[in-house]
């Protein structure tokens, strides 16, 4: 009797536990440009992520002018001329952990997984699949992911002054380390 209480007990908790919301502030998006004549990064720590263990939804919004560059020339032209930011001063994706409901929340490790979802940005929405890992870890999770997004599919224009200077297709590495909501 006291193992079948003890099952019921535990199951519960997996069940509480995958229901589970996280969330953070204080995500890490960076990005970087690799040309021959120059690299470019920036890096964005004032990012919010939302994800909801019990249905896999997951959230980043990404405040354009938070991203900090070397050099304050480079973060003015990104910010008026790249992604003109005033007038788009968010960038996001809204989608989907594939295989969310395989993870077990209560078990520390890291798990491939694949986010399915829209990504907007300068305006444009594209619909985007992305690799990257859900680390469950003192119960908290860790999201990361590495892909790369080519600048024309969000009508980011550069200039052909700078043509040399600005990769066709960037980098982006997204670091979020997400807490559980407090009910």
């Amino acid at each position: 009797m006291r193992k079948l209480i003890l099952l019921a007990i535990l199951v519960g908790l997996q069940q509480l536990a995958h229901a589970q919301k996280y969330m953070t502030r204080t995500a890490q998006v960076s990005f970087f440009s690799s040309t021959a004549v120059e690299n470019i990064e920036a890096i964005n720590n004032e990012v919010a992520s939302v994800y909801d263990a019990a249905t896999g939804d997951i959230v980043i919004i990404v405040p354009v002018k938070s991203f900090k560059f070397d050099r304050a020339l480079m973060q003015e032209h990104f910010n008026e001329n790249y992604l003109e930011s005033d007038q788009f001063p968010k960038a996001d994706f809204k989608g989907k952990i594939e295989n969310a409901a395989a993870i077990n929340y209560t078990k520390e490790g890291t798990n491939s997984v694949k986010a399915v979802g829209t990504m907007t940005m300068h305006g444009v929405a594209q619909q985007v699949v992305v690799p990257g890992t859900l680390t469950v870890k003192n119960g908290n999770l860790i999201f990361k992911a590495v892909f790369k997004v080519k600048n024309k599919d969000y009508k980011i224009v550069i200039p052909s002054v700078a043509a040399n200077k600005v990769a066709e297709v960037v980098e982006i590495t997204v670091n979020s380390y997400l807490t559980p909501l407090k009910k």
